[in-house]
Formats: C-alpha cells, sequence, structure tokens
C-alpha cells in the first residue's frame, strides 16, 4: 500500500529541545533503540520511525506537549497499548508519538450508579476486576481485552464476542474528557442517561485519534449474569451455519454472543487451547445465554431448536463455568493459535449484512485458489463482522502484495454486499484505500470538514483512516470495478 509523501517537515532539533523543557527525561525518549519498540502497533506489515516518544505522567504534560507540537507543526499520534490491528497508532516519520501508558489509573468506580471513570491507558479487563466484587463488569470484550486499554477501545470503538447483547464501546461510554490539537480541555457526554446538546459521544468515539486526545473515560458497567451457558454447535456445512445464525436472529433471539469459526480455524485453535472442539466439523456456532437460570434455560432450549431446524449435527451446552470459559478461551485465541501454525498472517475487518454470511465464505474459498494463500476464518457472527486470518510468508517475494490484494478483495466485496470495510478494528493506514470504494466525494469532503474543525493544520494521527480525494483518484485508476472509474473529475498524477 502506498503512502502519500508527508507535506510536514519537522525541525527535529527545536523540537526535542522544546519537548526537553516541558517533560522530565524519563518521560521522553529520542534514541533509536528506545523509539524503535514504537515503529508499529499490532499490524506489524507497516512501519515507522517517530522523531521521539513522549510518555507523560499528568493531563498538564499532555497539553504542554500538545500545544508544543501545535505550535511546531508536528503531528501527533496517539497510543495505547498498540493492540490496535489496522495501523491506527503507527508512528508519523516528521512527529512524535503521544503514548498515555501511564495513564493508567482506575479513578473511581461507583456502585449506585453503575458507572467507572478510568484514565485511558487502563486495561480493558482491568475495569471488570475493579467492578467485580460490586457484581458489576464492563460488557466489551475485544480477545486482547487482557492487555489493550480503553484509550484504545474509544479511539477504534472496539466490540468483542458479547458485543451483540451489549453493544460495542460506543453503546458504553457516558463521557469523556479530552485535549484538543491546542491544548485546549472539552468534556464530551455526562453522567446522567442524556446530555445536553448534539451527541458528540458518537463522533469521537471510533475517530482514530484524528480529533482529540482522551485524558479520562466514564463507562457504563452492568450487573453480572447469575448464570450463562453456552451452546455449541457443529455443521457439515458452512453455509448452514451462516443460514443459522440468521436464524437464531429472525425467531427474535438475541443471544448475548454469537461466534462461528470455520474448520481451519477449529483446527489451529483445539490444539492450542483444547476447547473440546469438533475438528471435523466445517463450521462451528457459539452461542451464549445469560440472565437468571429460567431466563438462560428458556433461551438455550429455542436456540437448539433453531438450530437443529438449520442443520446442527451435534449440539453441546456448556455444564460448569469452567466449561462454558474453555469454549470461548477457544474463539478469544484464534489469532494467536493461527499465529503458530503460520510464519505471518493478515487479519481482516469486514462487516455485511447476516444472511450474506454463506455467499461472503462460498467468495473466500474461491479467493484462496485464486491468491494461492490459506485463509481461516473467525465472526462475530450475530452483527455480521468478519475476521478472515490471511495466512502468508513475508520472507517469500510477493506473498505480502498476494495477501494484501486478497484482504482488500474482502473488504470491496463487504461493501458490494452491502456491508462495510470495518466493523472494530478501525480504518487507520490499513484500509484507507478501501474508504475510496465505501464513500463517495461528498461523503469524504464532509469528512475532511470535520477533521478541520478539530484539528485545523491536521496534526492529530495525519494520513490514516479519511484519504484524500486525490489519493481515491489514484485508487480509482489502480483498481477499476466494474468498467466504472473512481472520481473521474480528478486529474490523476
Amino acid at each position: 500500500m502506498s503512502r502519500p509523501e508527508s507535506s510536514f517537515v519537522t525541525d527535529r532539533a527545536t523540537l526535542v529541545r522544546r519537548l526537553k523543557m516541558i517533560l522530565p527525561a524519563h518521560c521522553l525518549l529520542v534514541e533509536d533503540e528506545d523509539l524503535r519498540p514504537y515503529e508499529c502497533d499490532g499490524l506489524t506489515a507497516y512501519r515507522a520511525m517517530p522523531l521521539a516518544v513522549c510518555l507523560p505522567e499528568s493531563e498538564g504534560q499532555v497539553i504542554d506537549v500538545l500545544r508544543t507540537c501545535h505550535q511546531l507543526g508536528v503531528p501527533v499520534v496517539a497510543r495505547g497499548a498498540g493492540t490496535g490491528l489496522s495501523g491506527g497508532a503507527m508512528p508519523h516519520a516528521e512527529g512524535v508519538v503521544l503514548s498515555l501508558a501511564r495513564f493508567n489509573k482506575i479513578l473511581r468506580v461507583d456502585r449506585d450508579s453503575r458507572t467507572a471513570a478510568v484514565q485511558p491507558g487502563v486495561r480493558n479487563l482491568a475495569v471488570s476486576e475493579a467492578a467485580a466484587p460490586y457484581g458489576l463488569y464492563y460488557a466489551p470484550d475485544p480477545s486482547s481485552q487482557i492487555a489493550c486499554t480503553i484509550g484504545g477501545n474509544v479511539a477504534e470503538n472496539s466490540g468483542g464476542v458479547h458485543c451483540l447483547k451489549y453493544g460495542l464501546t460506543v453503546h458504553n461510554v457516558l463521557r469523556l474528557r479530552v485535549v484538543s490539537i491546542e491544548g485546549e480541555i472539552f468534556e464530551i457526554g455526562g453522567g446522567a442517561p442524556d446530555a445536553p446538546g448534539y451527541d458528540l459521544l458518537a463522533l469521537l468515539i471510533g475517530s482514530e485519534g484524528l480529533l482529540g486526545v482522551v485524558t479520562e473515560v466514564t463507562v457504563k458497567l452492568v450487573p453480572k449474569p447469575e448464570l450463562a451457558q453456552v451452546v455449541m454447535a457443529s455443521f457439515h456445512d458452512v453455509a448452514r451455519a451462516g443460514d443459522a445464525v440468521a436464524a437464531i436472529i429472525a425467531a427474535g433471539i438475541i443471544p448475548a454472543g454469537l461466534e462461528m469459526m470455520d474448520k481451519a480455524a477449529a483446527a489451529a485453535v483445539e490444539p492450542f487451547v483444547k476447547a473440546g472442539y469438533d475438528l471435523d466439523a466445517a463450521a462451528i456456532l457459539l452461542c451464549e445465554s445469560d440472565g437468571t437460570p429460567e431466563e438462560v434455560a428458556e433461551e438455550i432450549s429455542r436456540v437448539m431448536a433453531v438450530l437443529t431446524a438449520s442443520g446442527a449435527h451435534d449440539l453441546r451446552v456448556s455444564q460448569s463455568e469452567a466449561e462454558r470459559l474453555r469454549f470461548w478461551a477457544g474463539r478469544k485465541a484464534a489469532f494467536p493459535a493461527v499465529g503458530r501454525i503460520t510464519p505471518d498472517y493478515y487479519c481482516m475487518d469486514g462487516t455485511i449484512p447476516r444472511k450474506r454470511l454463506a455467499e461472503m465464505l462460498a467468495a473466500i474459498a474461491a479467493m484462496e485458489q485464486k491468491y494461492g494463500l490459506r485463509c481461516a476464518n473467525v465472526f462475530h457472527a450475530g452483527d455480521g463482522n468478519l475476521h478472515p486470518l490471511i495466512m502468508y510468508d513475508a520472507s517469500l517475494p510477493g506473498e505480502w502484495e498476494r495477501a494484501e490484494a486478497f484482504g482488500a478483495d474482502i473488504l470491496e466485496l463487504s461493501v458490494a454486499l452491502g456491508g462495510s470495510i470495518t466493523g472494530e478494528h478501525g480504518v487507520g493506514i490499513e484500509k484507507i484505500n478501501q474508504m475510496c470504494v465505501q464513500y463517495a466525494t461528498p461523503e469524504l469532503e464532509a469528512f475532511h470538514r470535520v477533521k478541520a474543525a478539530f484539528d485545523e493544520k491536521r496534526l492529530l494521527n495525519p494520513e490514516k483512516a479519511v484519504p484524500s480525494l486525490h489519493r481515491c483518484a489514484e485508487y480509482g485508476r489502480m483498481r477499476v470495478h466494474r468498467g466504472e472509474l473512481k472520481f473521474p473529475e480528478l486529474e490523476r498524477f
């Protein structure tokens, strides 16, 4: 994927001198060996070295860093734990990385209002651990929840296996405290169920660090259910498994989680986790119900009836909390499990209508033949969020390019099927070309106007998420779809 030449030219000596005036020595990294760990996030195929890394310990230091960078015209990339998979936290070669890793305090847990106020560097799982003594937990649970941070979850609007019933990050955040690129503090949302004025929470959450730097997040907590059970269903046919997902939702059932893995994914996971998966099945569905024992029993019965009618040849219900967690452990470990059987893999993140799952899986199988690469598929099936894992070897000439083209085809087919190029991983640099397929010129112009309203100099995470129209013109020249040239009115380079 080509990246546009940077329009920023930074005097590194001046930048470092100014940063040393506002940060203690242990909060500023400038040597190559110290900068190297920050050159990429979870999307390791793309890398860049920043000019400096700032590790502020107070909001005042964040303000000073942003004001300094604004005055000098220096790009700023905010970073959490670096677990993102779209290159959203990859540094800018003429800029600084602003790490919020030291903002790792849980400020308060309020049992009565069922909320928690946390700093952005707090790990996702740590919020639930802090709320557990009150019988509460934080619902969004990305597979990386043991490591990923709340600030990163806000930036990418992360989800997880339970997002079908409990929602994504945007549905579970009440308030944000944000610092603008000019160093001004503003707050969005509030502690009440509704806040005055426009609902800008949905604008900030998922904005990938393009609009401001979050320094505090107030999240909703939910009561821990009395009981949770998982039905594990095996299918001889992938298409039937996909149709079963649509049938469950059509029956008016909203499970706590509804996940799918194909045979390749299950084969990679089972030796790693020993979750008890059926390795002869073409696809496995995990469907969880939670609530009171009576509610769970009734919903599990309905789910099993739908799955049987949809062609499941084997059904198992978790009989203990340990077994339930083991079933989920396999799904949550899919990414590292695939990493054990291939030198490299490329994790995609498209979303399609549930009824098109079978069609997409058939298309991916054909793409495996087209590109000569294997692909394991895991899904947040309940909301149509795909995570194909394209396996390749970066040391072999041409394999990364084929993997990238394979991923682009999946994303563009997602759009053609009525879906989106991303569900929870963000756009970053990974999918920026596919934004040109998803959106037309007026929509992209509107995105740029929103960006300019918050960051007129375009210093926050530049060249990410929202492509320029000239970039889309160039991509349209490279990838003509059905004979239609994208943005024909724009000059080609």
